[in-house]
């Protein structure tokens, strides 16, 4: 569903206010998918190892292509995109780590708050639209905020994972 998301998107230089409303619906639905395909896990006692690593996983890549998207829209600056993409490497990095030492590291209360944000700067941010400008930015700005307080979190939480091996 990404690469459909990124072409309608771009498609027409992101000039096109209707591809950028199909983009939108996209992104939401993509999101309450992967939040319906949580919920239900847990409801039916379905959650694995594999589900905990990738579910994050899929966040990242849907929210880092629209942020790399509207970089090349011209709506934010690339050094947002930039500490955003360095934060999930990190804690991929950490997951990695503590996936060879059999932990599986669950995402944290400051993470999916931090996705959250994201995932609703970057729909208001799709929309373009002058009356939510202001809106989307202060909301690109505690995601920022929260990205950066949710990888001290994991820091500071999972710091064994590196320096023991193990939790």
């Amino acid at each position: 569903m990404i690469p459909f998301f990124v072409a309608v998107l771009l498609c027409q230089g992101g000039e096109n206010q209707t591809l950028r409303i199909v983009a939108d619906v996209i992104f939401i639905v993509a999101s309450l998918t992967d939040l319906l395909d949580g919920k239900i896990a847990r409801k039916y006692h379905l959650v694995t190892n594999f589900g905990k690593f990738m579910d994050p996983l899929a966040d990242k890549l849907l929210v880092c292509s629209a942020l790399i998207c509207l970089i090349e829209l011209g709506q934010i600056p690339a050094w947002v995109v930039i500490i955003i993409i360095s934060r999930e490497f990190i804690i991929s990095g950490f997951r990695l780590v503590a996936s060879d030492n059999g932990v599986v590291i669950a995402a944290s209360y400051w993470g999916k708050f931090k996705t959250v944000f994201q995932m609703t700067a970057v729909i208001l941010l799709i929309l373009n639209l002058e009356p939510l400008k202001l809106v989307a930015d202060i909301v690109l700005w505690i995601a920022v905020a929260l990205t950066v307080i949710s990888l001290a979190d994991y820091i500071y939480k999972n710091h064994k994972v590196l320096t023991e091996g193990s939790m």
